[in-house]
């Protein structure tokens, strides 16, 4: 009954295209919001700072990328853990090798030699797809595993081998606390979250669609499918440099290159194909799962191994992992393709209709 569009109407073209057409919708965004940046930080513990939260904000913002380029253009990508790296690597290049260079721009500017990396892998977009797709977009995650580990410019010839990022500032706020952190990777996701939204609402978001859809269709009716492609490919690439950039400085401090090995190229596309293909609420769904189900299994298996006096491994524990997301890859894949977001869509037409039968 409160999810109800009774007494809305739409007298102009510019509310009925706005991004929350629903009032409903728009009074839980803006509460969901005041509660991430005002409430979070009051109750949640440094704990839950480090183990969850940070690590949502920033997979979310990383499966938001990849989103963009396998779920609205269908271009399938295994390389996203190597567009990571080269946002990382990139923004630390530029905040030790330019003098008083901030942090925020370091970041942005890992974004853009993520963006040149992911258009010259996603040339072969132009003539190839599918598998072959996907093979070449490996290639990236195998070339850049192999050039972050042996060429010393890049870590900057730190001996050991893994880089260090301490003491961060933006524009004089120090970001050292969890909480600081977490505010921190809150406001580029709440901007870049809000960014994609549009962009795929708008003209460009419409020439991805059709590309994935039918991409001969698409080009008889006068889209470009090399322009379409491309700035897929450097709009994803840019999200998940940024993602990376985070994931390095503001979550891991220090890092090496088997940080982002194809593994995470893996959770990624796991998170948007269970979150959902195609949908911006998707790719905040499969962060979620992705980052609580391992700490779950954690508490409740050995528990329940207790229980049965059996002793489940730390290995034993992270193959169950790995055969719950595949199971549930399958599961979502035949029963509902659109992923958790598809079962949010559907529960939110029914409350658009309870308690009437029609």
């Amino acid at each position: 009954m409160l999810y109800r569009e009774n007494g809305q109407f739409k007298t102009s073209y510019r509310s009925d295209q706005q991004i929350f057409p629903i009032l409903q919708d728009r009074i839980t965004v803006i509460a969901l919001l005041l509660a991430a940046f005002v409430l979070v930080p009051m109750l949640a513990s440094d704990y839950m700072f480090k183990a969850i939260l940070i690590p949502f904000l920033i997979l979310s913002l990383a499966a938001l990328g990849l989103n963009i380029l396998v779920g609205y253009c269908g271009q399938i990508s295994l390389g996203s853990g190597a567009f990571m790296a080269v946002g990382a690597y990139g923004a630390y290049n530029v905040l030790i090798r330019i003098d008083g260079a901030p942090l925020v721009l370091s970041i942005l500017m890992g974004g853009v030699f993520a963006t040149i990396v992911g258009i010259v892998f996603g040339i072969p977009s132009l003539r190839v797809r599918g598998l072959y797709l996907a093979v070449a977009t490996l290639a990236a995650q195998f070339f850049w595993d192999w050039a972050f580990l042996r060429i010393k410019w890049f870590t900057n010839s730190t001996p050991s081998g893994p880089v260090q990022v301490s003491n961060l500032n933006a524009l004089g706020w120090s970001i050292d606390s969890p909480m600081e952190k977490y505010l921190f990777c809150l406001g580029f996701l709440a901007l870049f979250g809000l960014l994609t939204k549009n962009l795929v609402r708008g003209a460009i978001g419409r020439e991805w669609m059709a590309i994935r859809d039918m991409d001969v269709a698409a080009a008889v009716i006068g889209i470009r499918p090399m322009y379409a492609k491309l700035s897929a490919f450097a709009v994803s690439s840019f999200i998940v440099g940024v993602a990376g950039a985070l994931w390095g400085f503001v979550h891991l401090g220090g890092w090496e290159p088997a940080a982002f090995s194809i593994d995470r190229s893996f959770q990624l596309l796991f998170m948007v194909i269970i979150g959902g293909l195609g949908s911006i609420m998707g790719s905040f769904l499969g962060a979620g799962f992705s980052v609580i189900l391992p700490i779950f299994l954690n508490q409740f298996l050995p528990a329940l191994g207790a229980l049965f006096g059996v002793t489940i491994s730390t290995a034993g524990i992270s193959h169950t992992e790995f055969m719950i997301f595949g199971a549930l890859i399958v599961w979502l894949l035949i029963v509902e393709p659109h992923g958790l977001a598809g079962l949010w869509s559907v529960g939110k037409q029914k409350l658009r209709l309870w308690p009437f039968p029609h």
